[in-house]
C-alpha cells in the first residue's frame, strides 16, 4: 500500500527556476526510503511537501489516498514524526518534557506522558536519569536519540528524517545509524529520510532514490544502486565509495561459498586464525585474505562452529 504519493509534482521558489519536476513517487507502507543526491536537488523539499509544510505548485499529493489539501493540517502532521538536523529541542524544558511534548499538545494525561516518555528513552539507548535533565547536559548524539524519542512520542505512522545525523561526528554517526535501523526493524514504522552520504543511504535504505534538480535519475534497492547504476551522472554520483560501503556494510554470511556438511573437507579447518564470524562484514574477509595471503577463510557461526566458507572468488557473485 502506497501512504505516500506524489502525481506529476512539480514546485518552484522562482518562475524560471523549478526545484521539483515533474515528480512522480510512492512511498510503501513499511519501508525505509532514503533520497539522496547533491545539495539543492530539492531532497529537503520533497520531505517538507509530505507533510504539508511547503505546497506543491503543480501535481498532487496523497497520504493515505486523501489529496494532501484536504487533510486538517494538525491531524496530518500527527501522522508524522519529523526529525532534523538541528534537533530543535526546546532549551528551557527538561528532557521529559522536550520527549511528550506532542502528548502536551493532544492533552494526554500525565501518567500517559510519564510512561511514554521512560518507555522512549530506553527505547532510543538512554537511561531514565536523562528525563530530569536538560538539552544544554547532553552532547550532540544524546540529543539526536531524544529528537528521534519525540518524533516517535505520538506513535505516528510515518518518520520523517531530515539528514538527522549530519551534525554528528563520524563515530557517533555509525552508532546512531545501528540504532536507526534497530528502532525501524523493531517498530516497523515507513521511514523517509534524507541524506548527503551515500554509506549511510546504503547502510539504511530499504529504498534509495537519487535525485538531481528535482528528478528521480535511479531507484531501486542497494544492489541495484552500486551495481547497476545508469551510465552518467548515478554513475559517478554513487562511484567506488558506493561500493566500499556495500563491503562495509554486507555481511559474510551471505557469501558462504560451500554447504555445512562439506565444511571438514575445508584445509584451513584448523587454522583458527583464518575464521571469521558469519555476522562480520565483507571487508574482514577480504582483508584476512590479503593479510595471509590466501584465497578463502573458513566462517563460523554464533557459537563458533564452522558452517562454510568465504572464497575471494565468490565476489563476481556480487548482485548477480
Amino acid at each position: 500500500m502506497a501512504l505516500i504519493r506524489f502525481e506529476d509534482v512539480g514546485h518552484f521558489y522562482q518562475a524560471d527556476k523549478p526545484v521539483i519536476q515533474h515528480l512522480d513517487l510512492s512511498v510503501t507502507e513499511g519501508e525505509f526510503l532514503v533520497l539522496i543526491g547533491p545539495s539543492g536537488c530539492g531532497k529537503t523539499t520533497i520531505l517538507k511537501m509530505m507533510n504539508g509544510l511547503i505546497q506543491p505548485s503543480s501535481g498532487r499529493i496523497f497520504v493515505k489516498g486523501k489529496e494532501i489539501r484536504e487533510w486538517d493540517s494538525i491531524e496530518l502532521k500527527r501522522k508524522m514524526g519529523y526529525v532534523i538536523q538541528q534537533i530543535g529541542l526546546f532549551p528551557h524544558m527538561s528532557i521529559e518534557k522536550n520527549i511528550v511534548y506532542s502528548l502536551d499538545i493532544q492533552k494526554s494525561t500525565a501518567e500517559v506522558k510519564r510512561l511514554r516518555a521512560r518507555e522512549l528513552i530506553n527505547l532510543v539507548g538512554l537511561d531514565e536519569s536523562y528525563l530530569v535533565k536538560y538539552p544544554k547536559e547532553l552532547s550532540g548524539g544524546q540529543k539526536q536519540r531524544i529528537g528521534i524519542a519525540r518524533a516517535l512520542a505520538a506513535d505516528p505512522e510515518i518518520i520523517l528524517m531530515d539528514e538527522p545525523l549530519g551534525a554528528v561526528d563520524q563515530i557517533t554517526r555509525k552508532v546512531l545509524q545501528d540504532e536507526i535501523l534497530r528502532l525501524y526493524k523493531t517498530l516497523r514504522k515507513t521511514v523517509v529520510m534524507v541524506t548527503h552520504d551515500i554509506e549511510e543511504a546504503i547502510k539504511l535504505g530499504t529504498r534509495i532514490i537519487v535525485l538531481r534538480d528535482g528528478e528521480i535519475m535511479q531507484a531501486g534497492g542497494r544492489d541495484e544502486i552500486v551495481f547497476k547504476s545508469k551510465a552518467g551522472f548515478v554513475t559517478d554520483f554513487i562511484g567506488n565509495k558506493g561500493f566500499l560501503s556495500y563491503l562495509n556494510i554486507t555481511e559474510i554470511g551471505n557469501y558462504i561459498t560451500i554447504p555445512a556438511n562439506d565444511v571438514q573437507k575445508n584445509p584451513l579447518k584448523e587454522n583458527v586464525r583464518l575464521c571469521v564470524r558469519s555476522n562480520e562484514k565483507l571487508i574482514v574477509g577480504i582483508r584476512m585474505c590479503l593479510e595471509y595471503g590466501v584465497t578463502r577463510v573458513c566462517v563460523q557461526d554464533e557459537k563458533g562452529d564452522k558452517i562454510g566458507q568465504f572464497e575471494l572468488s565468490s565476489l563476481s557473485k556480487l548482485a548477480f
